[in-house]
């Protein structure tokens, strides 16, 4: 099956036949859609079509935004205004669509509290959740030397 320069169907011919068809317009036969029975060919300008699909790909790549993963560290003796402002920083980089590393680092005789640590750690993502659009993309899990939670904004 063939469509010509301007959209019109041109019917079922062979390959020969649509390749000397294309040459007396001066452009290229393209194989649209190889698989379908008949194979849909169209009569084009190859260079034109091809410059348009990259930059139809490089509109949308522009568009689209990668995840990041931040991170935010806290530590057992860190106070509550800190922990406000760590949580409000971390709410920010949830807004702007980037999953947060919450980690709450233990030292020397810190190690011997885990609990508070892991405590320390729900009270922040506590917080994070006031508004309801958090979510664990990984819940909390001990790691060496700390505690860490990865949060997400919940997809809707």
């Amino acid at each position: 099956m063939v469509i010509g320069p301007e959209g019109q169907n041109l019917g079922r011919m062979s390959s020969r036949e649509a390749n000397a068809l294309a040459a007396t317009y001066n452009l290229d036969l393209f194989c649209v859609a190889p698989n379908a029975n008949p194979p849909v060919c169209k009569i084009l300008n190859y260079g034109k079509y091809r410059f348009e699909q990259q930059k139809k790909d490089r509109e949308l790549k522009k568009n689209s935004k990668q995840a990041e993963l931040k991170e935010v560290q806290l530590h057992i003796s860190i106070g509550e205004h800190d922990i406000q402002t760590k949580a409000k920083k971390a709410k920010e980089f949830i807004e702007d669509g980037d999953k947060v590393n919450i980690r709450v680092i233990l030292k020397g005789r810190e190690m011997a509290h885990k609990d508070l640590g892991e405590a320390l750690l729900n009270k922040f993502v506590a917080i994070l959740q006031e508004n309801g659009e958090i979510q664990f993309a990984k819940p909390a899990f001990w790691e060496g030397k700390c505690f860490s939670a990865i949060v997400a904004k919940k997809k809707k």
